[in-house]
């Protein structure tokens, strides 16, 4: 059996070469990060396993994907770049990765959190411009951090947030419990919260999740958080809200289009700080990624 690591960017392609072992499945790294989806089935050239690590996998093009049988998704996120359940139509699986940059993706919430609580970002710009502005932050110390979805990020987001002394309470669409969260109804945590933070996987009952009637029902002057997906938000609506001042500040890995477009309304608006999807991306989470990666590769080569 054989597969093709199809996307692989230069950090991860050394690290898969590395973590590769005696008598494993023979998998090709294709060095190209920008792989167009038209060009899957030259890429692939039969292997009957793919590594991908974003490049969409259009239901059309699969079907051209001779001998194509596993696709050994990067992350949890796959239903953002392909169709999982027409693709078993047409035998092909899909493999997440779940859990493997839980810190990693913890600490950037955090650190959109603090940065968006004392305008970080704003000041610099103003400052790199000639500009000396001394905007007043919000101290975080005392306050309430609502964590809507409750996995193993938020589990993690919860023992930072705790640790500085925030209050956390959270929402699940399934009961937990875990120690130091008041688990609450998505009303109280709306209402009541200081900081949103949003933690959810995205599917078909979650898109669109903070809709705009559940944005008016935040409490006002709020802090939004998003490292999970950017369908997750009425991004409208959102906007609507960060221009009144209803939503105090955001701080948005993630996006509806991505690369976010240099003209997107989300660039010109002064309260919100920006990152490049990136959460995920540490040494350490890299590690944990192609690992698991190399686990599915050899567990569907044995059968």
């Amino acid at each position: 059996m054989r597969g093709v690591f199809v996307d692989a960017n230069e950090s991860l392609a050394i690290i898969f070469e590395r973590l590769q072992q005696s008598g494993d499945p023979k998998v090709r790294i294709n060095r190209n990060p920008d792989l167009r989806p038209d060009e899957w089935p030259q890429v692939l050239d039969g292997a009957e396993i793919a590594v991908v690590d974003h490049t969409p996998l259009p239901t059309e093009i699969a079907r051209k994907c001779t001998g194509l049988e596993h696709v050994v998704f990067l992350g949890t996120g796959a239903r953002s770049y392909m169709n999982p359940e027409e693709l078993a139509e047409l035998g092909i699986s899909v493999h997440l990765i779940k859990g493997y940059g839980d810190t990693a993706v913890a600490e950037c919430t955090i650190a959109l959190m603090w940065a968006s609580a004392r305008v970080i970002a704003l000041m610099d710009r103003e400052m790199r411009a000639g500009q000396w502005l001394r905007e007043d932050g919000m101290q975080l110390t005392g306050k309430t951090l609502g964590l809507i979805g409750f996995g193993g990020i938020a589990a993690e987001v919860a023992r930072i947030a705790s640790g500085s002394g925030m209050r956390v309470i959270a929402w699940n669409r399934t009961p937990r419990s875990h120690a130091g969260v008041e688990f609450v109804s998505l009303e109280k945590l709306l209402a009541d919260s200081h900081v949103v933070s949003l933690h959810l996987l995205l599917n078909d009952e979650t898109r669109g999740f903070l809709s705009r009637e559940r944005i008016a029902a935040m409490r006002p002057g709020v802090i939004l958080i998003n490292t999970a997906r950017g369908a997750l938000v009425d991004e409208a609506a959102m906007i609507d809200a960060l221009k009144s001042g209803h939503i105090r500040h955001a701080g948005l890995d993630v996006f509806n289009i991505e690369p976010l477009p240099a003209d997107h309304p989300l660039t010109e608006l002064p309260n919100v700080t920006l990152s490049a999807h990136s959460a995920f991306r540490t040494p350490e989470a890299s590690e944990n990624l192609i690992a698991a990666a190399w686990e599915h590769c050899r567990r569907v080569a044995k059968g």
